[in-house]
């Protein structure tokens, strides 16, 4: 089965930063498109960060410059490193995949469309 575990996440000030990381399992996560989102209470899930099976990089327009995922192919985990963290960036963070590629037509970024599969979520607050 495969299993997505966020963690990570917790409460900061303003300027501060955390590093969240996504545990995987049950599938060759080098394969899949892997992406970082967040929805904020009464907000849009949108994307925050992706990394496609061959390296390439993208980042939502919010977060570009603040932001960095990376990931440990040998432990099967993925990272989302926030600096510079602002109050607007307080939401549930969720890890997600893909087995096509990130710019397959099916996969919409933005929204999180194509994404099946989904981590629980870790919440980051941020306090001006």
């Amino acid at each position: 089965a495969i299993d997505i575990v966020e963690s990570g996440g917790g409460s900061v000030e303003a300027g501060g930063s955390l590093n969240l990381s996504c545990t995987v399992s049950g599938f060759l996560y080098d394969t899949y498109c892997m992406g970082w989102f967040r929805q904020a209470p009464g907000k849009a899930l949108i994307g925050v960060a992706r990394i496609d099976s061959d390296g390439e990089i993208g980042y939502g327009d919010r977060v570009k410059g603040r932001f960095t995922i990376s990931k440990d192919s040998a432990k099967n985990i993925l990272y989302l490193q926030m600096n510079n963290l602002k109050a607007e960036d307080t939401a549930k963070y969720s890890c997600a995949a893909t087995a096509v590629r990130c710019q397959h037509r099916a996969v919409q970024f933005d929204s999180g469309r194509g994404f099946g599969y989904w981590g629980q979520g870790t919440q980051v607050t941020v306090s001006s």
